[in-house]
């Protein structure tokens, strides 16, 4: 009924968490919390809650997390809660995004819906940053 096979079972090539071989990231799933200051030379996928500093290459962070520090990264695709400072080279705030906190940049991207309680500041810019109460609201939609 069952047979032997007399080949023995490949082991598995290193991958990195995306399938592929190149573009390795790292994932902080919805029920991890992490205390403490983050760094990671590739990408951050994070689901979960962050109280520390984060920086990495580029960071994506899920509708329901919470990163509560300083984030610095190349590229930043933020939809949870960010209390905290945050500097990006192209930053991208999604309609679900709440962001408390100073922005530096040197691309933006803002979603209507999405609520950013700040100053804001080109990255290469000398000019004062201007205070922002509320950049968008729900009244689109």
């Amino acid at each position: 009924m069952f047979s032997k096979s007399s080949k023995s079972p490949r082991p598995a090539s290193p991958m990195s968490a995306t399938g592929g071989k190149s573009i390795p990231f790292s994932l902080i799933g919805g029920d991890v919390t992490i205390t403490g200051n983050l760094a990671a030379s590739v990408d951050l996928h994070v689901d979960g809650t962050i109280e520390g500093d984060i920086s990495c290459a580029a960071l994506v962070q899920g509708p329901d997390s919470r990163i509560t520090g300083h984030v610095t990264a190349q590229s930043a695709r933020l939809a949870g809660l960010v209390d905290g400072s945050i500097a990006a080279g192209e930053l991208v705030v999604e309609s679900s995004a709440r962001i408390t906190g100073d922005v530096v940049y040197e691309r933006i991207t803002i979603e209507p819906g999405s609520r950013i309680e700040g100053r804001f500041r080109p990255r290469d810019s000398d000019a004062p940053a201007a205070e922002l109460k509320l950049i968008a609201n729900d009244s689109a939609g």
